[in-house]
């Protein structure tokens, strides 16, 4: 498998794809990542490839990772990057040319992969939106992908990206959904890490603190938290409120120019503003919250901040947008895009979390980077079955309807063995590796099959 990143910088999307790619990896498949960029500069941040903490993790994982060398100082689809010049395209061929399936992060890099002469592999698309609109020229590239016959699948993160994208006008049946899941060995309530974190910010043990984890981006609506912020420590006299992500440190002119306009009249408030950054320990940075917030306007689809937080022991707030509301519904509070509403929604949560503990700790396995996985493993199975057998993708059908598998070569078929279900084929990773009885589920793309909680 090559998996191909417009480049390694600071975001949810990135951190998923990476877990799963490092999933698949130990499961036994053999992952590639080419990254189309080495490094980039936005969210008032140099990013170089090299120091990200998802490119250390998947090269430590044994999973090769390169580069075009490309620098950029936005890159988030808005810039025409169409044109490649012959070596880049000498060098994405023979990346290319080792792999049974592409797996594409995010449609930006189709740009790439639509150029005329690179091998005919099967792509899936990994979307991790639901405004494809708003995502420059990747949305034509996309349709000029699967008008190729180039893409098999799409991989959707969230119900609302699938409903967005077949708006769009993507094809009802490629559109796969597969949650978003985390690592719950790490992401756990963790009272050292709560309190050290605590002690290394100033912080009281019991002073209700909020955490907002996000990039500087307009379509996180930074100068609403801000507003909400300034209201909520106002009457939460021993409240805290911790920022972290790209952009989110006092070099940014745009955040400061933020809060001067939301603290303009009560300045002494943003001495319990934490600003710190892009950090690599968020577990320690959830755990020592008792709040994680969202405050997003739109873009979103399953945002990782809240499955995080949340299996961290925080309580979610969040506007609705994506799937956030379905994400936190029983576990947390949704709020209309107001100040004052949040604020008031950020007390409650912070009061009230103990009452939420028990349900935090239910949802754990629903929120398994295990199911994830092994989704993902069964429908690249599924891809590249289909592709070795000069067939395109199974289109996804009705529940209970049965389903002709695709058929194997018999040079392959020692590799694969019908899983219990109708129409899902089971690859050496589920059944040899994780030894999981599982398939997609055919609209949802979840795990049909009960699988253990990695606790």
């Amino acid at each position: 498998m090559l998996s191909v990143y417009e480049g390694f910088f600071s975001g949810g999307a990135r951190i998923v794809h990476s877990d799963v790619v490092l999933g698949l990896a130990e499961g036994g498949q053999s992952h590639q990542v080419l990254s189309i960029h080495g490094e980039v500069h936005r969210e008032a941040t140099r990013q170089r490839m090299e120091d990200d903490h998802c490119y250390r993790a998947l090269t430590a994982g044994g999973v090769g990772v390169s580069s075009l060398g490309r620098s950029a100082g936005l890159v988030d689809g808005s810039l025409a990057a169409n044109v490649f010049s012959g070596p880049e395209l000498a060098g994405t061929a023979r990346s290319m040319a080792g792999a049974d399936v592409i797996l594409s992060l995010k449609e930006q890099p189709l740009a790439l992969l639509n150029q005329a002469g690179l091998p005919r592999r099967p792509v899936v698309v990994c979307l991790h939106r639901s405004d494809p609109e708003n995502q420059g020229p990747a949305l034509d590239e996309l349709k000029a992908a699967i008008a190729d016959g180039t893409v098999a699948a799409c991989v959707c993160c969230a119900e609302s990206t699938r409903a967005a994208y077949e708006a769009a006008g993507i094809p009802s049946r490629l559109l796969h959904v597969i949650p978003n899941g985390v690592d719950l060995l790490r992401f756990r309530p963790d009272p050292a890490a709560r309190l050290a974190l605590r002690a290394s910010l100033g912080i009281a043990d019991r002073a209700p603190v909020v955490v907002f984890a996000a990039r500087y981006a307009a379509m996180k609506n930074v100068p609403l938290l801000l507003r909400a912020a300034r209201t909520w420590l106002a009457r939460e006299g021993g409240g805290h409120v911790v920022m972290c992500g790209a952009g989110m440190t006092p070099d940014n002119p745009g955040l400061r120019a933020d809060l001067a306009d939301a603290f303009g009249d009560a300045p002494s408030l943003t001495d319990r503003v934490h600003l710190l950054g892009v950090r690599h320990d968020m577990p320690a940075v959830y755990a020592a919250a008792d709040v994680v917030a969202l405050t997003s306007v739109s873009g979103e689809a399953a945002p990782l901040c809240l499955i995080e937080g949340m299996m961290c022991g925080a309580v979610p707030v969040t506007t609705d947008v994506g799937d956030s509301a379905s994400i936190v519904d029983g576990l947390g509070h949704v709020t209309p895009p107001d100040p004052a509403a949040i604020a008031l929604a950020w007390s409650a949560a912070a009061a009230g979390r103990a009452d939420l503990t028990p349900a935090l700790e239910r949802s754990r396995e629903r929120f398994s980077r295990t199911r994830m996985i092994a989704a993902y493993a069964t429908l690249l199975d599924e891809v590249y079955a289909a592709h070795v057998a000069g067939q395109g993708i199974v289109p996804q059908p009705a529940v209970g309807d049965v389903v002709t598998p695709p058929a194997v070569p018999e040079g392959d078929a020692p590799q694969y063995a019908l899983a219990g279900e109708p129409g899902v084929l089971q690859g050496p990773l589920l059944g040899e590796v994780l030894g999981l009885g599982v398939g997609l589920d055919p609209h949802h793309g979840g795990v049909v099959e009960e699988v253990a909680d990695e606790l």
